[in-house]
């Protein structure tokens, strides 16, 4: 989970947003400007597929008016009707006043560029496994490839798949793989189903309701794709209202953050092909993986945006 601003303390009214006159605000980089004001103003959190509060209120402000994100430059000097005026303020004056991620107010995010759905019935997709799938399975970047031909990897399991965004990326990434996802959550694979239905691709990625690996029989797969609740108690307690407007179960990893993680890596093995392997994300959890699982030989990959945040083993060093 990416790091999170100061929180407003408990208890602390939500901010009152001074009425904004017509004709104050012309262009779409001017409610940029206003939104990122009010933004900070309010000490938001951003760790919700942006980082910081200018990327969030471009963000906000190309969703409502149907723009890519890419377009915004194009049109920043562009002036806005009335109308798109209101829309756009009230999606600001939401984002202060309910501390709800914007991912939520829009039903939107985007991972390497593709758009998916959300609500709150899943966690915010910004999991960095989907650029390691484009930097270390298959392409000549500097760091090499785990896995030397995407071609050739025709099973995919995706663990806790939530919105089912890594399983689609894993779709488009390996072409031959029929991908399984799973998820515990009723609500969270309603939304994945619907992704994967916006994608075309019910004949090549199955969904399956359970806990972990149980509904998967003996089923053994050439990559194992995995974002599961990893937050401990102490983080759990600290989370900044945005997260808490998101599912609890995508978060919670018991009292040191590994209590899934434990199960994952005991019942891998049972499911994964002879030259397959399981690539895991982390968050800050790192010395305290190496420390309880020091017998085995976790490669530790970096991203654009991360340090040591996901690992890779290979099935022949689980045992």
């Amino acid at each position: 989970m990416a790091k999170a601003s100061k929180r407003l303390p408990r208890g602390r009214a939500a901010p009152r947003l001074a009425k904004v006159g017509p004709g104050e605000l012309l262009t779409l980089l001017d409610f940029v400007r206003y939104a990122v004001s009010r933004f900070v103003e309010a000490r938001l959190a951003f760790a919700h597929g942006t980082t910081d509060p200018v990327a969030e209120a471009a963000f906000l402000v190309c969703e409502a008016l149907h723009l890519n994100p890419e377009q915004f430059e194009v049109f920043a000097s562009a002036r806005v009707t009335a109308a798109e005026s209101k829309i756009l303020l009230d999606l600001i004056h939401k984002r202060v006043t309910t501390r709800k991620p914007a991912a939520y107010l829009v039903n939107k995010i985007y991972m390497r560029g593709l758009p998916f759905y959300v609500d709150e019935r899943v966690i915010v997709p910004r999991s960095f496994i989907g650029e390691l799938l484009d930097s270390h399975f298959g392409s000549d970047g500097e760091a090499g490839s785990l896995i030397d031909d995407p071609t050739a990897v025709t099973r995919v399991l995706d663990l806790c798949t939530g919105s089912g965004c890594l399983a689609i990326l894993a779709a488009h990434h390996f072409p031959n793989a029929t991908i399984d996802a799973v998820d515990i959550s009723k609500g969270a694979l309603e939304v994945a189903a619907r992704n994967v239905g916006e994608y075309g691709l019910e004949d090549r990625i199955n969904l399956y309701r359970g806990d972990l690996f149980a509904p998967l029989g003996d089923n053994r797969y050439d990559l194992i794709i995995t974002n599961p609740p990893y937050v401990d108690a102490e983080g759990m307690a600290a989370l900044p209202p945005e997260c808490r407007a998101e599912p609890k179960l995508a978060f919670d990893g018991g009292a040191d953050g590994l209590d899934v993680v434990r199960r994952i890596l005991r019942d891998a093995p049972d499911h994964l092909t002879p030259d397959g392997g399981l690539i895991c994300e982390i968050g800050r959890g790192r010395e305290l993986v190496d420390e309880a699982f020091p017998e085995l030989p976790l490669l530790w990959l970096d991203t654009e945006d991360s340090e040591g945040e996901v690992f890779w083993i290979a099935a022949a060093d689980l045992g």
